[in-house]
């Protein structure tokens, strides 16, 4: 994982609401979550849940699939591994 990538991770991870929806897409395990979903328990616009998520999904944080009008997300676990991998440099 290169600096780039962990600095784009690091600035996605740094909003409480994006902290959130990732804490609440986590929690369902292997599942996939749909934004109407994540909508109901974050009060907040639609658009600007639809803008968290987009920022999370560039970051390559959140795996997005289109289904039929609706898309689900589920977090990529294999990044999200990588960057905890990259921060444990760090660790004391």
């Amino acid at each position: 994982m290169d600096t780039k990538q962990v600095e784009k991770i690091s600035k996605a991870l740094g909003d409480p609401y994006r902290l959130k929806i990732m804490e609440m897409i986590k929690q369902q395990n292997e599942e996939w979550m749909q934004c109407a979903c994540i909508a109901q328990s974050i009060d907040l616009a639609q658009s600007t849940i639809s803008h968290h998520i987009n920022q999370l999904v560039d970051a390559d944080l959140l795996i997005a699939v289109k289904d039929g009008r609706n898309v689900q997300y589920r977090v990529n676990k294999e990044v999200m591994s990588e960057y905890l991998k990259f921060l444990n440099v760090f660790s004391v």
